[in-house]
């Protein structure tokens, strides 16, 4: 840097017909300008300047090299203007990963507003249910969904994450409503798509319970469709069913359970350091977007106060209906 720095030196000098006037411009002491002059005349070996006591003028070297290193100069000015437009814009190719279901109900409805307010902007959205490396894969930005685990990317939480156990009422009509929570063993219930346990916590404290499935899937897209189809009862995120939930076309189970606290929707990303325009307005819009009232519960009510009788009139007057 040191350099550019001499030759920024020098044209300036030249510009400004002195090395007090350059010392002015670039608000350094005369004394430092000089020196500089006379380190980058040092490492050409040859004289750019005539000095007198009233002025200076370029020696025949120094007009070849003026001529030269203006160039140069202006492009490296051109460069940083550029680097700088591209940092406070949304231009380029965003690259995003997210969850299947997540992106397609909630991700990809909201691409098309993002992208009219940022015209220079094209987005590559990649949705898999599988860990994606996102350094190794280039990829700007991820929506992981879950308990946030230690890591050396950073991360943002977008929204909370609320899961519940639920059924369709036809499904409970037939099975009974369960009471108490050794009251699922006698139910048919459907595992989550990566076989995990059910996080669940309520009065008693933390509880894993394991679920017993007959069906067996990768797909959280399939456990979510069969417990809209009336199979059984499955735990599930309200992003995932708060419209069901809230049509009454599913029903709570056991409302005085739910997922662990601390779970949450986040955005992660390599770096704070020279966070990009796109990354970062992209963040924006999605945290202002969901909040900490997502939008796919203002119209759920939780259903905690009621007790279990009005729990099964609903889910009756759902059947009937």
């Amino acid at each position: 840097m040191n350099r550019f720095d001499d030759l920024e030196v020098f044209a300036k000098i030249v510009s400004e017909g002195s090395m007090s006037g350059a010392a002015r411009e670039m608000g350094l002491s005369p004394a430092v300008i000089s020196k500089r002059m006379q380190r980058l005349e040092q490492r050409l070996g040859t004289r750019l300047l005539n000095r007198t006591t009233r002025q200076i003028s370029l020696t025949e070297a120094g007009e070849g090299f003026y001529e030269r290193i203006i160039a140069v100069l202006a492009g490296l000015e051109e460069a940083e203007g550029f680097v700088a437009r591209r940092s406070s814009d949304a231009r380029g190719l965003l690259k995003i990963s997210a969850p299947t279901s997540f992106g397609r109900m909630h991700i990809a409805p909201h691409l098309a507003k993002f992208l009219r307010a940022n015209p220079e902007l094209t987005i590559n959205l990649d949705l898999s249910d599988e860990y994606v490396d996102i350094v190794s894969s280039g990829i700007d930005l991820a929506i992981r969904i879950g308990e946030l685990r230690d890591s050396t990317l950073v991360a943002r939480k977008l929204a909370p994450v609320r899961r519940v156990l639920c059924a369709t009422p036809r499904y409970l009509e037939k099975a009974g409503m369960p009471e108490q929570l050794s009251d699922l063993d006698n139910h048919a219930l459907i595992a989550p798509h990566n076989q995990g346990p059910w996080k669940l916590e309520g009065d008693e404290g933390a509880i894993i319970y394991r679920p017993e499935s007959t069906l067996l899937t990768n797909s959280s897209e399939v456990v979510r469709e069969t417990v809209i189809s009336g199979m059984g009862i499955a735990l599930r995120s309200t992003w995932d069913v708060g419209a069901e939930l809230e049509s009454g076309h599913l029903v709570r189970v056991l409302p005085s359970y739910s997922a662990t606290r601390g779970l949450g929707i986040y955005a992660v990303y390599p770096s704070r350091t020279f966070l990009p325009a796109k990354v970062r307005l992209f963040i924006d819009y999605l945290s202002e977007l969901f909040g900490p009232k997502p939008y796919w519960e203002k119209g759920f009510h939780d259903p905690l106060a009621k007790t279990r009788e009005q729990m099964i009139a609903e889910a009756q007057e759902g059947i009937s209906a």
